[in-house]
């Protein structure tokens, strides 16, 4: 059987399902053929990981798609990211120094049944016109050349079938029909491992203690559960997900250097490490033998690409091309960047405008942000167990996010050539500010002593935060929108003259503090720094190190 069509995607999961929806709202009447090997519906729960969502990941699937009622009604709110940090043996949650918020953020985020959510995106697909095939098994792609079309052959319980098209689009994940074949595959310098495992039970990090100073002001909705949950230690971190399904979804991620995946790649060897590493934990796992629902384990998850989108009309989505690491849920972010590029250009070349050109320029945009973004994890797992420096570096790089992707995603500016084009300085800046604080976090990982802190740094109340992770949802006219951008550069060059000063170390930034009324300013020093200071004190660990966090000047 033959078939054509204006755009065939290559997988129906949550990167080629959304585009297809994406594609199918902003260009009514294109042909669109989805082709996914699994049989749907897909199980729930035990299906796929990237249940945690962020902030773009959110306006992505609720606004731009429309999916906001589904996400409230059979979906999970989350209270944020939440982060645990050592201290003795990790056998006492209540002692570990905590980050995260006792009130939900202004721009919300959400865990997602990731089987539940794609099951949910094909019958929109298919209520909308999207021609939707699983249980296609792709044998075949031929490459058109100088725009003639496309030719995907696949074969259905045995039978072979054909489909033409002006664009193909791979979603294929790791499987990477487009970049296997072209040749595009990129090794990543960032080496890390993961497993995980669900089970069919909510598991929740309260019921760890029954510290009652320790629970204060996480009751019901606000339980700590809510937030996806970070047990950090040297070299890795632990994940804690709830899941709409009833079910809750736990992994380790580490870095190869400090731990090898041969520690952790099978349920029975993951549990005794985590009985070294997270004992609590552990015991949690081991009170759930009989819920366990799967176990998976990837080796060098991280993954990159040459190109993914061509003038030749196709496009790589997902983690087809590009992934860096699963720390700050940033997966379904970049879903949501590369489809909107894609969706750009499929629609101009439908209607008859130039993409060509904008393809190149997308590429190149496209993975500006990614290795922008992948500083923030590149040899940085060092330092995931300091107390002292990784919580400073978290709000940094939220502060980061907000402050540039986020904030350019959310405010629809994402295809806008002239908003690049009159921000480049700005945007080369920013990166030579975020690339000297991540140097920074390591020179000062190395000088302190990382002991143990404990008690409690809610970010619900620091001011700054909650500032700009709000500006992410106002509305702005053109004129506002590059005021803002240019204060958020001035914003994150006073931040990090601040974290600098207040670390002791001698260093002196490439950029200066602003004086604009604008700016926040001490924020480090007035929040930040006394809030850890009370913490230490409380917990009757005071700091010896005076360069760690130095009383604030006065002034």
């Amino acid at each position: 059987m033959k078939s054509e069509s204006d755009l065939t995607i290559l997988g129906g999961g949550l990167a080629g399902l959304s585009l297809a929806l994406q594609c199918r709202q902003q260009i009514p009447d294109a042909k669109i053929t989805v082709l996914e090997k699994r049989q749907h519906p897909v199980p729930e729960a035990a299906f796929k990981v990237g249940e945690s969502t962020v902030e773009v990941a959110t306006h992505y699937f609720g606004r731009v798609l429309g999916l906001r009622d589904h996400i409230l009604d059979r979906q999970l709110p989350k209270l944020g990211l939440r982060f645990f940090f050592p201290a003795g043996d990790n056998s006492r949650i209540e002692d570990r120094l905590e980050l995260g918020g006792k009130r939900y953020a202004p721009c919300p985020s959400y865990q997602l049944d990731r089987g539940r959510f794609e099951n949910h995106l094909a019958v929109q697909c298919l209520e909308q016109g999207v021609q939707f095939i699983d249980q296609a098994t792709i044998t075949k792609i031929d490459m058109g050349k100088r725009g003639a079309a496309h030719r995907v052959t696949y074969e259905i319980d045995r039978e072979s079938h054909e489909t033409t098209a002006r664009w193909v689009v791979d979603a294929s994940g790791r499987r990477a029909f487009l970049k296997r074949q072209l040749d595009m595959q990129m090794p990543s310098s960032h080496v890390g491992n993961a497993a995980w495992f669900r089970f069919s039970k909510h598991i929740k990090i309260d019921d760890w203690s029954d510290n009652s100073a320790w629970q204060e002001g996480h009751v019901d909705k606000t339980g700590r559960w809510y937030s996806t949950n970070h047990l950090m230690g040297k070299g890795y971190w632990v994940w804690l997900i709830p899941l709409a399904s009833g079910s809750t979804s736990m992994g380790i991620v580490a870095a190869e250097e400090f731990h090898s995946l041969s520690d952790f790649n099978s349920l029975e060897k993951a549990t005794a490490w985590l009985e070294k590493h997270e004992p609590q934990c552990a015991d949690a796992v081991k009170a759930n033998l009989d819920n366990i629902q799967d176990f998976r384990a990837i080796k060098h998850y991280a993954t990159e690409c040459k190109q993914v989108f061509s003038g030749n009309r196709w496009g790589i989505t997902g983690e087809a091309g590009f992934f860096h690491d699963p720390f700050y849920s940033p997966g379904s972010d970049f879903i949501a960047f590369s489809n909107t590029f894609l969706t750009d250009l499929i629609q101009r070349d439908l209607s008859g405008k130039g993409f060509r050109i904008r393809a190149f320029s997308y590429d190149r945009i496209f993975k500006r942000f990614y290795y922008g973004t992948k500083t923030a994890y590149q040899d940085q797992y060092r330092m995931f167990g300091n107390p002292t420096v990784m919580p400073v570096k978290i709000l940094w790089d939220y502060m980061v996010y907000w402050s540039i992707t986020a904030f350019v995603f959310m405010q629809g500016r994402m295809c806008h050539q002239t908003m690049y084009m009159r921000n480049l300085s700005k945007l080369t800046q920013l990166g030579k500010v975020n690339h000297f604080m991540q140097d920074f976090f390591r020179q000062w990982h190395a000088t302190t002593a990382g002991q143990d802190l404990r008690g409690t740094v809610d970010i619900s109340q620091i001011g700054l935060i909650r500032e700009m992770n709000s500006r992410l949802v106002e509305e702005m006219d053109t004129g506002t929108f590059f005021r803002r951008f240019a204060d958020n550069l001035r914003q994150l060059e006073t931040l990090g003259c601040e974290i600098v000063e207040q670390s002791g170390l001698s260093l002196r930034p490439p950029f200066r503090p602003s004086s604009r009324d604008t700016i926040r300013r001490n924020t480090f020093s007035t929040v930040f720094n006394p809030t850890l200071q009370q913490v230490a004190e409380a917990s009757g660990s005071p700091f010896t190190n005076a360069r760690e966090l130095p009383q604030p000047s006065a002034g």
